[in-house]
């Protein structure tokens, strides 16, 4: 498995911008297909959005599709989130995860690799 870590959250108003960051360790980073997922207080974990290998193909939740951007630096190891025009229904504690092999982009089953998580609150 590779080893996750985030940074990058914090506390924002409504309209507001954060970039989220995932570095990775432990494993070739290109050979994994990485992706984000939230967890609000008293809800599930869901799928925020995921990518490629290469970088060239992403998928996004339908509920960020527009405002949030994935991307991944291969050379730093490093996955990335734009968080554009936030919510206060953003405000989740974010992770990123990652996996050799994924069948459903959106499924957390698929995942085998997770970080600890890094807070984003949205006030309003």
């Amino acid at each position: 498995q590779v080893q996750l870590v985030e940074s990058g959250g914090g506390l924002v108003q409504a309209g507001g911008s954060l970039r989220l960051s995932c570095v990775a360790s432990g494993r070739t980073f290109s050979n994994y297909i990485m992706g984000w997922f939230r967890q609000a207080p008293g809800k599930e974990r869901e799928f925020v959005a995921a990518i490629s290998r290469s970088g060239v193909t992403t998928n996004y939740a339908d509920s960020v599709k527009g405002r949030f951007a994935i991307s991944r630096d291969s050379a730093k190891t490093t996955l990335y989130l734009q968080m554009n025009s936030l919510k206060p229904e953003d405000t989740a504690v974010y992770y990123c995860a990652g996996s050799l092999f994924v069948s459903i982009w959106n499924s957390i089953k698929e995942y085998d690799s997770w970080g600890q998580g890094t807070q984003v609150t949205v006030s309003s």
